[in-house]
C-alpha cells in the first residue's frame, strides 16, 4: 500500500485509542518493520499494542452476554461497558471466550482493507522482542521472531508527535534486519538465517491478521 495510506491507518488507530473506550486498557502503541523503515510502498503494516489485564470483573454482565450472545468472558476478558457499546466488535477464541486481541483488531482495524498485522501483548514491544527471539531460537521457529525495528507512538495516554512526524518524513534510521538481530545476541549466521525465514514467512501472510501473546 502507499506509505501515506499506511500512515493514515496508523493515525486512525491512535485517534481511536485516544478518544474511545477499548475492550481492554491499552498502554502502548508501536509500529515496526516496513513502515518504520520508511519504505514506500509498504508491503505490510505491522502494529504492536501493549495492553493491561482487567483488574475487576462484572459477573452479571458476563452471564448476560453468555445467555444472549453465547459469548463467555465479558466482564473478565474484555470490559463489559465496551461490549455493551460495541457488540459488533466482540470476537471469541475457539472456546467461545471473548478474545481481547481479536476484539482490539475488530475495533482498531474496522476501516482497514489492506495488508495489516496486529500484535497484542501484555508486555512492551522492546521487552517482547527479546523474549520472543529467545523462544523462537530455542524452538528453531524463526518465523515467530518480532522485527525489532520499531517506533513507539503512544504511551500511557500521550502521543509522541515527534516520532509520528519523523515517521511521516521517513527520517528514522535502522539497521538491516539481520544486523538488528545480531544486536540482540544472535551470531551472524543465525541472524542471516532468521532474517531470511522471517521475510519468507511474512510473504505468505495476506489480509488482516492478528496475534495475541502473553509474556
Amino acid at each position: 500500500m502507499d506509505r501515506d495510506v499506511a500512515l493514515d491507518y496508523v493515525q486512525r488507530i491512535l485517534e481511536t485509542v485516544e478518544t474511545g473506550e477499548m475492550p481492554v486498557p491499552v498502554r502502548e502503541v508501536w509500529v515496526y518493520g516496513d513502515v518504520a523503515l520508511g519504505l514506500d510502498p509498504v508491503d505490510r503494516l505491522d502494529v504492536y499494542v501493549t495492553k493491561d489485564m482487567l483488574m475487576r470483573g462484572d459477573r452479571s454482565a458476563g452471564e448476560r452476554f453468555e445467555t444472549e450472545y453465547g459469548v463467555k468472558g465479558v466482564g473478565s476478558s474484555v470490559r463489559a461497558s465496551w461490549a455493551e457499546g460495541f457488540p459488533e466488535f466482540l470476537r471469541t477464541n475457539d472456546n467461545g471466550y471473548a478474545a481481547p486481541e481479536k476484539c482490539l483488531a475488530a475495533h482498531l482495524l474496522r476501516e482497514v482493507d489492506d495488508e495489516v498485522h496486529l500484535e497484542v501483548c501484555n508486555a512492551s514491544f522492546d521487552q517482547n522482542v527479546t523474549q520472543r527471539m529467545k523462544g523462537a531460537v530455542a524452538r528453531e521457529a524463526y518465523e515467530e521472531i518480532l522485527d525489532p525495528r520499531g517506533v513507539q507512538l503512544w504511551v500511557d495516554g500521550t502521543r509522541d508527535e515527534e516520532a509520528l512526524s519523523r515517521l511521516r518524513e521517513g527520517s528514522l534510521a535502522f539497521p538491516t534486519l539481520s544486523a538488528a538481530l545480531e544486536m540482540l545476541g544472535l551470531d551472524e549466521e543465525a541472524a542471516e538465517e532468521a532474517a531470511d525465514v522471517l521475510r519468507e514467512y511474512r510473504a505468505t501472510q495476506s489480509g488482516t491478521t492478528v496475534r495475541g501473546d502473553v509474556v
